[in-house]
């Protein structure tokens, strides 16, 4: 796995610190159901069989979507500790979950109906998400899904103390901008009513495989 600063983060004590934090309870996984029941409603006559998620990390979005869709869910984590959560509480075993992150993504071309991130491209260089969109764009044979902060401006802020770790901008105009996509739907996850950071999300359709 090519190394960058933010994955040597992600990937070290910071990245372990930073799973401390969540936990898989079960009012979380009800309010991440919540928000992907409203994200997917706009394509709930077609919802994708195959579901892969850049940078899953203990793994919330999958026990959400486990309740909610009969897809075969995929992931990609780059930290050791995160994995070990996901195959041991069992969402995932190790042909779903692999070791790689968005940088990289070990599957072939439209291979999986839909790619997400979740708070994932926010972390991610502005000189390397380029690379990361463009293997998700490779990777996905029909949607894709962001939730992400949100600033008109690409701005970076400090992160729990750190540099270089944080990066919002608009999102889904980099991804209209620089991809042949459709826009189906956006929205807005407020965590007061949700219980989810406060983020915006884009959902999209590749042209090609648009009707």
């Amino acid at each position: 796995m090519a190394q960058t600063a933010q994955l040597d983060a992600w990937t070290g004590n910071f990245g372990d610190e930073y799973i401390k934090r969540c936990t898989a309870s079960e009012e979380a996984i009800r309010n991440r159901a919540k928000a992907w029941a409203d994200m997917m409603r706009p394509i709930e006559a077609s919802t994708p069989k195959s579901i892969l998620e850049v940078g899953c990390n203990i793994g919330i979005n999958q026990r959400a979507l486990r309740r909610l869709f009969d897809a075969e869910l995929f992931a990609v984590e780059p930290n050791p500790t995160a994995r070990e959560v996901v195959l041991a509480d069992k969402i995932l075993d190790s042909e779903h979950l692999r070791a790689a992150s968005a940088l990289k993504l070990p599957f072939d071309d439209s291979s999986m109906e839909m790619c997400f991130t979740s708070g994932v491209l926010i972390h991610i260089s502005p000189d390397d998400l380029m690379q990361a969109c463009s293997e998700m764009y490779r990777v996905s044979s029909r949607y894709i899904l962001c939730a992400e902060y949100f600033s008109r401006d690409p701005q970076e802020s400090t992160y729990r103390g750190q540099e270089g770790l944080l990066f919002k901008r608009d999102f889904g105009s980099y991804w209209l901008d620089n991809f042949d996509l459709a826009p189906i739907a956006h929205g807005f996850h407020w965590r007061r009513t949700t219980g989810i950071d406060d983020v915006t999300w884009w959902l999209f359709e590749k042209k090609l495989t648009a009707h």
